[in-house]
């Protein structure tokens, strides 16, 4: 997987391309917690994100859980493979998917 970030004042975007899985979680998590100090919009960009697995929706929950404290997150460009894990899990309640 491959994570671009770009951060224009208090707003991060992170592109991700690839797989999302118990291999590149930690990736992500890690560049979350390396990032989101003073940000108050966090925008996913799926646009190139093939899959994502138990492990990629913890991280997604973790960074919502921090947005939720700090401002908001959203996640664009899902394709129909990851909206329906995020339907099958319940996932698609809790987030905002633009």
């Amino acid at each position: 997987m491959n994570i671009n970030q770009t951060v224009n004042g208090s707003s991060l975007t992170m592109c991700l391309s690839g797989r999302l899985d118990t291999v590149t979680a930690p990736q992500l998590e890690e560049a979350l917690k390396n990032s989101l100090a003073g940000v108050s919009l966090l925008t996913f960009d799926f646009a190139d994100l093939a899959y994502i697995s138990s492990a990629g929706l913890r991280v997604l929950l973790f960074a919502q859980k921090t947005m939720n404290k700090q401002g908001s997150m959203v996640i664009r460009n899902v394709n129909e493979t990851i909206m329906e894990v995020f339907e099958i899990t319940g996932f698609r309640d809790i987030l905002t998917i633009a």
